[in-house]
């Protein structure tokens, strides 16, 4: 059911909106869902058609454990896995890098040692690798969550570590960092605390910590922020349990909310495209809130929500705005397609699994991946058309990335190139 809580259009910014701060190579995927944060790429000739044994290009096992997504800046992958185990009281976080020509591994660095007590319990669906890498300027930053961040330099040489900032997530880690001016900023919403963090990406400090403030019940979430511009201005948009937020990455001020209710263990990443938020209210029953941040402040749940629906949104893969469509896939594995200005629903669509990738566009096709390493590729446009159905025959909770005229997708043991 779609419905407007207002019965406006407000002008739509261009579509196409470029920030200065995200310019990257166009055969580049520097962090997660790609160069635009939107999981939209500029990339030609990428494969539609494979399987476990046809049009892979190269096939690497990959150490340990962890559902990182894989990115790729110079011919470089970089990604994150966990190695050991808690019971036995050897952790390892490491940062991996992988040469995108032929597989190798180039370096495989330790970048933190927790204790099994820091660790803590973590959903089965879940790793201790979870979050995504960000490059940019020579630096790859990663992220553990609760159990820490670092910097390394292009050669696998650890810059920095952050240890200090520190909360009791419910099923471990989630959210992936986002990097706007010099400032990596991510989520930290517990059970015991929740606020949005910016760090100094230069030496790892605390620049500032923002308390959510939220009245939901349920308190933990594990949602990515996502960087916009609004009237020339960045900002950063952060969801949480009962609410999503934007905030000033210079200072951390909040900016404007929109509140929610009880929504909880928010993970999808907001997509910003015609000059909107399309952002989902996590669980038990989430909804697909299109918001207009233009001139918001402060609460502006009443004034700034053009529509909002409430079939088939997804608790965990993120959407995907392509053309003047949303696309997205339910965790059940139900797909729908809505018009991205009035929320009026285009098609919707079984596939089959369990979903938790987030969905790639590429010369108009749509990727979702399920978490058995099926992909269905279908046509963008407002009638349903599916183009073909692949199978690596491994599981995988990975989004995957596109650059070089391939398809990147990390499984549950390996990482794939798919096609040239």
């Amino acid at each position: 059911m779609c419905f407007g809580r207002r019965a406006y259009r407000l002008p739509l910014l261009c579509a196409s909106l470029v920030m200065t701060m995200v310019q990257f190579a166009k055969a580049d995927w520097p962090e997660f869902r790609g160069p635009t944060r939107n999981g939209v790429s500029t990339d030609l000739q990428v494969p539609y058609e494979w399987s476990a044994s046809d049009n892979i290009a190269w096939k690497q096992e990959i150490p340990g454990s962890g559902w990182s997504s894989p990115v790729l800046v110079d011919g470089r992958i970089y990604l994150t896995t966990a190695t050991g185990e808690i019971e036995d009281n050897d952790l390892s976080l490491r940062a991996l890098c992988v040469a995108a020509d032929d597989g190798q591994i180039v370096w495989d660095v330790e970048v933190l040692h927790p204790s099994a007590e820091a660790a803590g319990l973590k959903h089965g669906k879940n790793g201790l690798a979870s979050p995504t890498p960000i490059v940019n300027e020579g630096k790859v930053f990663v992220h553990f969550g609760h159990l820490g961040t670092a910097a390394l330099d292009l050669a696998g040489n650890i810059i920095w570590q952050q240890t200090e900032v520190k909360y009791h997530p419910q099923h471990g880690n989630g959210g992936s960092p986002a990097l706007v001016d010099g400032t990596l900023i991510f989520s930290c919403d517990g059970l015991d605390t929740q606020h949005v963090v910016g760090l100094d990406a230069a030496t790892g400090e605390v620049v500032w910590k923002t308390p959510r403030n939220t009245t939901a019940f349920k308190t933990f979430s594990f949602s990515t922020p996502q960087v916009i511009e609004v009237d020339g201005q960045p900002q950063v948009v952060s969801p949480g349990s009962g609410l999503v937020a934007a905030f000033d990455p210079a200072s951390g001020a909040e900016l404007w909310r929109v509140n929610y209710g009880e929504g909880f263990s928010v993970v999808p990443r907001p997509v910003f495209a015609h000059g909107r938020l399309y952002v989902a209210t996590g669980f038990a029953r989430p909804s697909l809130l299109a918001i207009d941040p233009q001139g918001a402040r402060g609460d502006a749940t009443e004034s700034h929500i053009a529509w909002e629906h409430d079939r088939g949104v997804p608790n965990t893969p993120s959407m995907l705005v392509a053309g003047d469509e949303v696309y997205f896939v339910s965790d059940k594995g139900v797909a729908s397609c809505l018009d991205a200005h009035m929320g009026e629903v285009r098609w919707t669509e079984r596939l089959g699994g369990n979903f938790s990738a987030s969905p790639v566009l590429a010369e108009g096709r749509i990727y979702f991946t399920n978490e058995d390493g099926r992909t269905y590729v279908i046509r963008q446009g407002i009638e349903y058309q599916l183009l073909a159905t692949n199978e690596l025959g491994e599981r995988t909770f990975a989004s995957p990335a596109t650059a070089e005229g391939a398809l990147f997708v990390r499984s549950e043991s390996h990482l794939w190139r798919i096609g040239r």
